[in-house]
């Protein structure tokens, strides 16, 4: 699956366009991150829980958005976009939204 944040690929043509896909990841932060990107914070420097956390997640959703590509018969995914949130009360959820517009190529 080609997956690109261009609206065409390269030296391909598009030959479909399938629709719009979109993979969700909503991902709880739990205490001993917290605790862990407070010192962090407090002391300087990066939060490597919390970078490790949004890597996953980001990697998860762009990996549901492919899936949801290829159930359509797609094999490319163009025009992608990566969206970050903080949810929840204590601003404690962390929410991934990647979308873009599966395709077939040739």
């Amino acid at each position: 699956m080609i997956v690109t944040t261009t609206p065409g690929v390269e030296g391909k043509r598009i030959v479909e366009y399938k629709g719009i896909v979109f993979g969700e990841v909503i991902s709880g932060v739990n205490f001993l991150k917290d605790f862990a990107a407070g010192l962090s914070n407090f002391f300087g420097g990066r939060s490597q829980a919390y970078e490790g956390e949004l890597l996953v997640a980001r990697e998860e959703a762009l990996a549901e958005m492919e899936q949801r590509a290829a159930a359509l018969g797609a094999n490319a995914v163009v025009g992608v976009d990566v969206d970050y949130e903080v949810l929840g009360s204590g601003g404690n959820m962390l929410m991934v939204t990647a979308s873009g517009t599966a395709v077939v190529v040739e």
